[in-house]
């Protein structure tokens, strides 16, 4: 008799005994569709012959054989022991790491090797825990939040002041409108009045400083990475869990997400908070909108899912976008036929772009209508920038080959489960689902890091299952208990690719090498990113001189504090010039600058500033060299034009003078 199944997604919380789907490691509850009733004559819960399973079988996942358990009670906890001892030596290496004097290879040359040996420690304890079948599913949580300690938190610790110029930019957005008491247009604060159009994320963090009562956002973005890459972890198990319930994949999918997470989209920043929201939402759709069309939903998922929208489509311009196409997407997929939210995601987009986003949309409409369809240029601008130097260029190649390796795997992982592809098909089509966006823009030199990032969730599922062996399936196992004892009947040969030879190295390398990349790919450019206590002190002695109306120049915007008053305040980066003019500056520094910066009317005054991060971007980035920008350091410095007002071990701020103005000794 044909035994009712269960829809896929959700766990069945009726407290009814697990089904058959249940009963053996690794498979999920059935995909074939919402649960039917039993047939006339029949009653419910009764067995199925094997013949009448056989259907439902053909869905089951793939599932790895389990170990018989042991006899006698172990101790369970002797997984901490590597944990421990991990932590251990990673605390030790925060100890002893120097960052004072970094070079082109940024943290990874800085830190010590106790580190390196540490992450290596928790990779193997981690790849040895979460291949125990019968080990309890909170080490696996263990170690990976170890492994976000040791990513994200490092650098926390080490550095004395926040990374990042753009988590500087965003601080200054909060601070302005902690001050300006509200939102702004472009008339009264220029080109940044962009961040005024999408103020969901500033709003809330200006209402947390209150909150905490801290004097800025400076106080704890440095932490930030590590919080919202935190953040993102409910909503990829939700994910996981929605294909399969083999704890296995689910943790090893998630470790190779953040191992692979590269991109640094985690610091402090409104795309941080919304890809968090993007997942979220996904996570909504795929375990309460699947099943039939026209399925009712119940009024919590609908106002949940309401609100992540709109909390998304104020907070960032790109990530409504990138959650369109992929509920898009997921609509081809039969069970998540349902077009309420992808419908919802629209209007609520439109309808904010077309009113308190229309003003930067009008500006920027023609720039983006010419890049589409330029898939060329919209993916070299990624990488618009040459390297230079040994470490930069060793730096981007981790990355790439990390990401590269990790899209392989999951493509491997697609080919060699083909019931896991059938089963999560819908994960597969948000994977690839951000590819398009590629023909849409550049945005900004950024698009090829934000699809790879969009396509992450997707594809670390697929490439953890090809790390995984490939086991016996739920239909050996079930037929296997039911024709005990009775002949077995051969079943046809299907066509299967050939198998990699799995064992326990194979996979550990593969991950351990994954894990050891993202230290280079993720903080290889420090020696840019990193702005020590003296530039923090320098820039912020020029903004506290600075009077209204004053102008700022320096080489590139890679200084702390960068956009410090930036509604009383002018800048004016010369590197993003064209190249002519830049070539005259370089051939003629003092007298060049002093007629670009000659337009500032009293009381203003016109500043420039050269500090050691701006050398560091422009050397790393292929821009000048350490001798082109000595060689503008020193002309200004010899020029009666500028007279320096501030000069520490980071840099040197020059204020320009009247032509026939006097010239002073700087104070230190």
């Amino acid at each position: 008799m044909p035994r009712p199944q269960t829809p896929a997604g959700p766990e069945d919380t009726s407290g009814n005994a697990a089904t058959e789907a249940e009963e053996i490691p690794g498979t999920a509850p059935s995909a074939s569709g919402p649960e039917e009733a039993p047939r006339r004559g029949e009653r419910a819960g009764t067995p199925a012959t094997p013949a009448s399973r056989e259907p439902a079988d053909r869905n089951a996942e793939d599932a790895y054989p389990a170990p018989p358990r042991p006899r006698r009670r172990r101790a369970g906890a002797w997984p901490a022991l590597p944990l421990l001892v991990a932590l251990a030596l990673w605390t030790y290496a925060l100890g002893h790491t120097d960052v004072s004097q970094l070079d082109d290879f940024g943290l990874v040359s800085a830190v010590h090797p106790a580190f390196w040996a540490g992450l290596a420690l928790l990779t193997g304890g981690f790849w040895s825990t979460v291949r125990a079948p019968h080990r309890a599913q909170g080490w696996p949580a263990a170690y990976v939040v170890g492994l976000l300690l040791m990513e994200r938190a490092t650098q926390a610790l080490v550095y004395p002041t926040p990374l990042y110029a753009w988590a500087w930019k965003h601080d200054a957005v909060v601070g302005h409108l902690l001050t300006a008491g509200g939102l702004q247009s472009e008339a009264e604060i220029g080109d940044m009045s962009v961040y005024d159009q999408w103020p969901g994320f500033f709003a809330a963090q200006a209402a947390l400083v209150r909150l905490l009562g801290v004097d800025n956002t400076a106080m704890y973005m440095a932490w930030w990475p590590l919080v919202s890459s935190l953040m993102l972890l409910l909503p990829l198990l939700l994910i996981y869990r929605t294909f399969t319930t083999d704890r296995r994949l689910i943790w090893t999918a998630v470790w190779l997400f953040y191992a692979a997470n590269w991109v640094g989209q985690d610091y402090f920043s409104p795309q941080s908070v919304a890809f968090a929201l993007h997942l979220g939402v996904l996570a909504v759709v795929l375990r309460r909108y699947g099943g039939r069309p026209g399925r009712p939903r119940t009024a919590v998922w609908t106002v949940l899912l309401t609100a992540l929208l709109t909390t998304i489509v104020v907070t960032h311009q790109l990530t409504p976008g990138m959650l369109v196409v992929s509920l898009l997407a997921l609509c081809l997929a039969r069970r998540y036929r349902d077009w309420a939210p992808a419908a919802t995601a629209v209007v609520l987009f439109l309808a904010w772009c077309l009113t308190a986003a229309l003003p930067f949309l009008s500006a920027a409409m023609p720039d983006m209508i010419r890049s589409i369809g330029d898939i060329g240029g919209n993916v070299e601008t990624g990488y618009g920038a040459t390297p230079t130097g040994t470490g930069a260029i060793a730096t981007s190649w981790a990355a790439r080959l990390l990401s590269g390796s990790v899209l392989l795997l999951a493509a491997l992982g697609v080919l060699r489960r083909p019931v896991l592809r059938r089963r999560a098909l819908p994960l597969l089509l948000i994977a690839a689902a951000p590819l398009p966006m590629f023909v849409a823009s550049s945005y900004g030199s950024e698009m090829i890091f934000r699809v790879l990032m969009f396509m992450l969730p997707g594809a670390a599922f697929f490439a953890g299952a090809a790390l995984l062996p490939r086991g016996r399936t739920l239909s050996a196992g079930l037929t296997a208990r039911e024709t005990a004892g009775r002949p077995a009947v051969p079943h046809p040969l299907r066509p299967r690719l050939p198998g990699l030879a799995y064992g326990v190295w194979v996979p550990l390398l593969a991950l351990l090498a994954g894990t050891l990349a993202f230290v280079p790919a993720y903080s290889g450019k420090d020696r840019i990113n990193y702005f020590p206590p003296a530039e923090v002190a320098l820039v912020r002695d020029l903004f506290d001189r600075a009077p209204a109306g004053s102008l700022v120049v320096a080489a590139n915007r890679n200084y702390p504090l960068a956009y410090e008053a930036y509604g009383s305040v002018d800048h004016y980066w010369f590197l993003e010039d064209g190249r002519d003019h830049v070539d005259r500056i370089v051939r003629s520094p003092a007298a060049t600058l002093a007629r670009d910066m000659s337009a500032v009317e009293p009381p203003g005054r016109a500043y420039l500033l050269l500090t050691r991060g701006q050398v560091a971007d422009s050397e790393m980035n292929g821009r000048l060299d350490g001798a082109q920008l000595e060689r503008v350091r020193r002309s200004v410095a010899a020029s009666p034009r500028f007279r320096p007002v501030a000069e520490n071990s980071a840099g040197t701020v020059w204020v320009l003078e009247p032509a026939a103005g006097p010239v002073e000794g700087a104070s230190r």
